[in-house]
């Protein structure tokens, strides 16, 4: 049986580009996790308990799949203990066929998803940051001191280092502030 796993992310909310992706790739069963979080991935868990020999998962990623490497392997190794396989449409990856390709490959593979969670890890504490009206980003500048600097500079009485010593501004804040 073809199973379809999808798991909202900030980029795909309602999970609507992985489902037309796990129909396009005739998936018989589509299990859809409720939450983007890592923890208590009760959907995951059932189809793990429920996968029969020759069953194979779909995901379109490996980062909706697994959390971490160290996830990836533990899951893989739940699915091979059962006799299933797993495919990961974009990193092009199918556990039914023999391994084909370079050590680089997958090396890079391994880059990509690393990457994936990164990413989608930073888009969750951003989002949580905002929640809870924290600003995100370096904080700004205080106007006085930027003004200062701004004078300094233009009076050609001080040296670029001097400016920084003084009011904390390095010169691509200053040349920056110039520009605008």
């Amino acid at each position: 049986m073809l199973i379809g796993y999808i798991r909202p992310d900030f980029v795909d909310l309602n999970c609507e580009k992985q489902i037309i992706l796990l129909k396009q790739s005739s998936c018989e069963k589509i299990i859809t996790e409720k939450h983007s979080l890592s923890k208590n991935r009760m959907a995951l868990n059932d189809m793990l308990r429920t996968l029969s020999q020759g069953d194979t998962i779909i995901v379109q990623r490996l980062s909706t799949f697994a959390d971490s490497p160290q996830h990836l392997v533990e899951l893989l190794d739940a699915i091979e203990i059962k006799g299933g396989y797993l495919q990961s449409l974009k990193e092009g990856i199918d556990t039914s066929k023999k391994l084909e390709g370079s050590y680089k490959m997958i090396v890079k593979h391994l880059v990509e998803f690393q990457s994936d969670l990164i990413s989608v890890k930073t888009k969750i504490g951003i989002n949580e940051a905002k929640q809870k009206g924290i600003i995100t980003g370096r904080p700004r500048l205080p106007d006085e001191n930027v003004k200062r600097a701004i004078f300094m500079y233009r009076s050609k009485e001080f040296s670029l280092s001097q400016i920084k010593g003084e009011t904390g501004i390095s010169k691509s804040t200053l040349y920056r502030y110039l520009g605008k």
